[in-house]
């Protein structure tokens, strides 16, 4: 998009409604700062936002996290609804938390259970918002990238590796403005860390443990074999996409799809977005050399209720190489010595510790309150100036570059390279009993060592789907 001062309110003849976006998006301080193209003096007083600056979005999903992205984008015009479940989007409708100007903007936007029919139909949609079960994230985002739309996709970015490398592609080709939704990365804390690390306040971080309270739903687990009726309310082929058929059951749907191999991507695709966010943007660590994984037995249809996964990354510029374990199912690292009695190791969600040449840091999920260890080095350290830009919030900052023609701070080109490191895990997982290392080429995205890894980067697609 390019850079207009220009402020005529009305777009040529010859120009798309999405064209005139894109030449009237202005700078991106302006952007931050609430800049609108025809003065707010002129159109409507304090808070007025003038239609030739206002996004119309079309949002896939529209329960759970669904619920609170489309509230967190209600400052534009929400053009499209669509959820392959007519209760949740009855009862999203039905929601008191939205004021009533949010619910007036959700009530006119056209309603659909088919996403591809809702991008068909609504042509001015210029940015779209996926909060589907993980197996659909990319089937949906790419749709819509490849009609020009910007997207917003909820963590983790993809299902696959390969997935994720196709959306990063196809957002680079199209100059397209995109955000995974790990709002930790949003957050103070997060641009403290960072900030503490490049200062060296801790030294060389060498080792890095981060642990979850997740699975908080089933793992381990046979599938039903009980076939009940497809509730009336719901399109249970549209719900399962791309993935294999399998007869519906409630033990597949609504938050516990993310136990199943085949929907979701188990405790780590879960939270590593948010607990590994921290580490891979402070580290700078782009893509492991090799990955090891432990864990309690799995199925052939669910994830392990617990598991250690180990990854090694090489030296990346004047950081020296450092190891990184992921730990869940109740199982954490051991309790640094340096952390105060009383004081507890995250919260209850988990954390995030960094060991360094001189001390530790040590936060919550999230990137939340980060403190340096021992309590010395936190009450003797000088805090360097912010460097990083602050965040208005994950939503916030995602609209606010699509208007400036700038790229937020999770993009995809950040966002699918933490999206495979947090995959990478999983698909090592199947190899837990072999005890083996997979060493990984990311280039060529294979495993030299261990071919058989080779078919899990990618997986194959129901008839009718395809990216």
């Amino acid at each position: 998009m390019s850079d207009s001062r220009k402020t005529d309110s009305i777009p040529p003849a010859n120009l798309t409604r999405r064209e005139f976006m894109g030449k009237t998006a202005g700078a991106a301080a302006a952007a931050a700062a609430g800049f609108v193209i025809v003065p707010r003096r002129v159109l409507g007083g304090p808070g007025y936002q003038a239609p030739s600056d206002t996004l119309n979005i079309g949002c896939i999903g529209v329960w759970g996290k669904g619920a609170s992205d489309i509230v967190s984008c209600s400052s534009e015009n929400i053009v499209g609804l669509c959820d392959v479940d007519d209760a949740m989007m009855e009862r999203f409708l039905k929601w008191d938390e939205p004021t009533p100007e949010q619910k007036a903007n959700f009530a006119k936007a056209a309603r659909f259970r088919d996403f591809r029919e809702m991008l068909d139909k609504v042509k001015d949609i210029d940015a779209v918002t996926v909060s589907t079960p993980d197996h659909t994230h990319a089937v949906a985002a790419l749709t819509a990238m490849k009609m020009g739309k910007h997207a917003f996709v909820q963590k983790p970015l993809t299902h696959t590796i390969k997935e994720a490398r196709l959306l990063a592609q196809e957002a680079k080709a199209r100059n397209l403005v995109t955000q995974m939704g790990n709002q930790g990365h949003a957050k103070e804390g997060a641009r403290l860390i960072c900030e503490w690390i490049w200062d060296g306040a801790i030294g060389a971080v060498r080792e890095v443990h981060v642990w979850t309270n997740r699975p908080i739903w089933p793992q381990g687990i046979e599938a039903p074999t009980e076939i009940p009726s497809v509730p009336p309310n719901l399109d249970w082929n549209l719900w399962l996409g791309p993935a294999p058929w399998r007869p519906y059951h409630p033990a597949f749907y609504t938050f516990v799809w993310r136990g199943w191999w085949d929907f979701g991507t188990g405790a780590l695709g879960d939270m590593g977005a948010h607990l590994i966010d921290q580490p891979f943007w402070a580290l700078k660590l782009g893509a492991p050399k090799s990955v090891q994984a432990s864990g309690t037995p799995f199925t052939k249809d669910a994830y392990p209720l617990a598991e250690v996964v180990t990854y090694e990354f090489p030296e990346r510029g004047k950081m020296p190489p450092v190891r990184l374990t992921w730990y869940d199912g109740g199982l954490t690292p051991p309790r640094p010595a340096a952390l105060a009695d009383g004081l507890m190791m995250g919260d209850d969600g988990g954390g995030c510790l960094f060991v360094g040449d001189k001390g530790m840091l040590i936060c919550s999920t999230y990137g939340e309150s980060p403190r340096l260890l021992p309590d010395r080095l936190m009450k003797d350290y000088k805090r360097p100036d912010k460097t990083i830009p602050r965040s208005p919030g994950i939503h916030e900052e995602w609209i606010a570059a699509i208007k400036a023609g700038k790229k937020s701070t999770t993009d995809f080109s950040y966002a699918a390279p933490l999206t495979e490191m947090m995959l990478l895990g999983n698909i090592a997982l199947r190899f837990k009993d072999e005890k083996v290392v997979l060493a990984w080429d990311s280039e060529n995205m294979r495993f030299p060592n261990v071919p058989a890894a080779d078919p899990f980067v990618h997986k194959g697609y129901r008839s009718g789907w395809s990216l």
